[in-house]
């Protein structure tokens, strides 16, 4: 075993801070070694902030240490203040165990779970241990070993203490103690040394640290007993939020975001962002992405690098079969060809696009597309559809409206996808869906 996860971490930019810093590298270059990260069962699903973490635990794993991933059903009952600026709506119990199923299955798409592997990636669920604690039993064994004084010292809770109207309760107070006996209690049974998380759990991982010190007792005391690695927290070049669209979150299931969807997120990076994105979300290594990036800044009018960003993390979430759909969708889109795309993804294509909706028995006695084309907004007025449809600017589900009876042209039942959607498009650009119900 090498010192490799670091120095892949390094070049990627994906590493921001550890502790032991000299005694880190030592201990990684040994044998295999077992690490966690923790994830907040607060969605039936997790976004692509997550993948970050996830993506730390995969280079761990291919790095030849054992991964194990933390739902965390025991603290989700209680909710991590880090990051937040109010107390969090607590859930049911009920709502938290259907939470971390849910996102169990999104693990098993970037990690490796075959058990004939000596390193084969695991799930564990905190509440299998917090939810057995008794409220002494935690004061007398964990509490006594923390200080308040240092406790409201942390970014997560001297921030929310000096907000007058919101405060913290002493519930979320308390989440601290709860992670880091996490990290004990997977010292203990699973022999794990490392945690890994995002920058902003930096506080915490430390305190699980000190944690493990004082409860556990070695022949060399000099040997630290637990470390932390941290990844930056993402941000996008522009300074908005990384993962936040316009139509909110992107998520990492097909039910949250569609595969379309997802697929535009990525292709849609700014030139700036991308390679970043590349070296952070795909297993690309150094000097495919350097190519990449050399081919790209040749001829960015191409998109190589957008594109490949695209391709991997789709293929990485939604598989094979999926990207094929996604891709065969965008030609079907900018070729015009979109009678050829499935109802589910013309819907997904088309979600953003302008839509209205219309009468369905209307189209018995025909519709008039300028009329339409003016009502839709594609047109200013009548008279100026008739003028986009005298210059054969106009197309119907993808088919260009031309001839002398284009300014004539009616809509009917027949001008129907999948029974209930009529795309116009003016332009190359400027689609409008008509759903007739």
């Amino acid at each position: 075993m090498s010192m490799d996860f670091l120095d892949e971490l390094q070049w990627r930019g994906m590493l921001h801070q550890t502790t032991a810093d000299e005694a880190l590298p030592l201990h990684l270059s040994g044998n295999m070694r077992v690490g966690y990260c923790g994830f907040d069962p607060t969605s039936d699903s997790l976004t692509i902030g997550n993948l970050v973490a996830i993506m730390l635990l995969a280079r761990w794993q291919r790095c030849g240490h054992k991964p194990i991933v933390l739902c965390g059903g025991g603290t989700g009952l209680i909710g991590d203040p880090s990051g937040k600026d109010s107390e969090r709506t607590l859930q049911t119990r009920d709502q938290v165990e259907a939470n971390v199923a849910s996102q169990q299955a999104i693990f098993g798409r970037i990690l490796d779970f075959d058990s004939g592997k000596p390193n084969a990636a695991e799930i564990v669920n905190n509440a299998d241990w917090l939810c057995e604690l008794g409220y002494l039993d935690v004061l007398r064994d964990v509490g006594k070993y923390f200080s308040v004084n240092a406790m409201i010292q942390k970014d997560s809770v001297r921030d929310r203490l000096q907000n007058r109207e919101q405060g913290i309760s002493y519930t979320e107070f308390s989440y601290m103690l709860l992670q880091s006996y996490d990290f004990l209690h997977l010292r203990r049974t699973h022999e794990c040394t490392v945690q890994i998380a995002g920058s902003d759990q930096y506080g915490n991982i430390v305190s699980g640290i000190d944690l493990i010190r004082r409860e556990m007792t070695s022949a060399d005391e000099s040997e630290p007993r637990g470390y932390g690695i941290t990844a930056p927290l993402i941000t996008k070049a522009d300074g908005t939020k990384f993962g936040k669209t316009e139509s909110g979150a992107v998520w990492l299931t097909a039910d949250r975001t569609s595969p379309w969807a997802f697929y535009q997120f990525w292709l849609n990076a700014s030139d700036e962002d991308t390679i970043r994105f590349l070296r952070f979300f795909t297993f690309l290594d150094q000097s495919t992405i350097e190519d990449i990036e050399q081919r790209h800044a040749a001829t960015p009018h191409e998109r190589l690098a957008q594109r490949t960003l695209a391709c991997e993390v789709t293929r990485m979430i939604h598989g094979d079969a999926e990207l094929a759909r996604v891709e065969s969708a965008a030609a079907a889109l900018f070729g015009g060809s979109v009678r050829e795309l499935d109802e589910d993804m013309l819907e997904a294509v088309f979600a953003d696009v302008g839509s209205t909706d219309h009468q369905h028995g209307s189209l018995a006695a025909g519709v008039s597309l300028a009329e339409l084309l003016a009502e839709t907004g594609l047109a200013k007025s009548r008279r100026e559809a008739r003028e986009f449809l005298k210059a054969g600017s106009v197309s119907v589900n993808g088919d260009k409206v031309a001839g002398d009876d284009a300014v004539d042209r009616q809509l009917g039942v027949d001008d129907l996808l999948h029974g209930r959607t009529i795309l116009l498009r003016r332009g190359k650009k400027a689609w409008h869906s008509t759903r007739w119900a």
